[in-house]
């Protein structure tokens, strides 16, 4: 079984954009920091869109439950 990908910490992502901002090849950042292309251009995205290098807080893994808790004892 596969297990999610785990994300990256708030250090690491400082420290990507810092050597970003210094002007290095996106190809270099990522090789040297072990990151793919995509997770950099979706960090650069972000930084854009809301101004933070923050990695996401409080998200759901794995699919969304159709009920709630609640709602199944209330339809049983």
């Amino acid at each position: 079984m596969d297990s999610m990908p785990t994300p990256h910490s708030l250090d690491l992502h400082l420290k990507v954009f810092a050597v970003f901002d210094k002007g290095e090849r996106e190809s270099d950042i990522c090789r040297f920091f072990g990151i793919s292309r995509n997770t950099l251009d979706l960090w650069l995205k972000r930084r854009e869109k809301i101004g933070s290098v923050a990695p996401k807080t409080n998200y759901r893994r794995g699919p969304q439950a159709k009920l709630n808790e609640r709602e199944f004892w209330i339809r049983k």
